[in-house]
């Protein structure tokens, strides 16, 4: 299938989802803590810090990239979706936070110390996926990392999933959106790269999802998550896992 089909696709899935459901969804009390666990993650796995300049891959409402933007000197967001782009500049506008600016398209022009793809990576064709490593070595800064998180193939919840509510797992998917082999991407980041895998939940994002509400749910799921993720047999059934792929010197 062509590539401009399936952006297409994708294009028209996200400019519905980010006109009312996405702002109500991400602004839940579960919603909320998975974001800021995910920008503490990040920050830990990276050492960005109050020098750093970030660009954030399809950025969606902004919503995690507004949490981050404290934490850093700047944030440039990128995304496909005129409503996502309207939506997360009005947000950014509000706050009063002037170091994130976010526009539409693909790419942002200059180097970066870090670049962030959360839940991006899956939804890319297969040979945009095989470019994007090259893309990102000439759009780093010298020891400049990237990092991304998306579902892995081997998850046990999306086996679980499959089998007792399969309806419900469509709804949250787009037509073109698959999980992906870890380590398979991992070793896109061949050359020029250091590049690693960690597994980043099991039951906490999926839980976030499905109960939007339920902070304290969330919470107790995270510390599970935790917990299982010490345990090296259960590790690689994770939900979703982290590559942080650093340019070599």
């Amino acid at each position: 299938m062509a590539e401009s089909e399936v952006s297409a696709r994708e294009l028209a899935y996200h400019e519905k989802l980010y006109s009312g459901f996405a702002q109500a969804h991400f602004a839940r009390p579960a919603v909320r803590a998975l974001r800021r666990h995910m920008v503490a993650r990040f920050r830990s796995l990276t050492g960005v810090d109050s020098r750093s300049r970030v660009l954030s891959l399809g950025c969606g409402i902004g919503d995690t990239e507004l949490l981050l933007a404290p934490h850093v000197g700047e944030i440039v967001g990128v995304d496909l979706s005129p409503a996502a782009i309207r939506q997360a500049s009005a947000d950014a506008a509000r706050a009063g936070i002037t170091n994130a600016r976010f526009e539409l398209g693909s790419d942002a022009p200059g180097r970066y110390d870090a670049i962030i793809a959360i839940f991006f990576l899956h939804h890319l064709p297969d040979a945009a996926l095989a470019a994007l490593p090259k893309w990102l070595h000439q759009r780093l800064a010298p020891g400049g990392v990237f990092y991304s998180l998306d579902p892995s193939r081997r998850r046990l919840s999306g086996t679980i999933g499959r089998l007792l509510v399969p309806g419900l797992m469509k709804k949250y998917q787009t037509p073109d959106e698959r999980e992906l082999e870890p380590q398979a991407t991992c070793d896109l980041f061949g050359a020029g790269f250091d590049a690693r895998i960690e597994m980043y939940d099991f039951g906490s994002s999926p839980l976030a999802g499905l109960f939007p509400g339920w902070g304290a749910g969330y919470r107790a799921a995270r510390a599970m998550d935790d917990w299982l993720l010490r345990l090296a047999p259960l590790r690689a059934r994770g939900s979703n896992f982290e590559i942080i792929a650093r340019t070599r010197p």
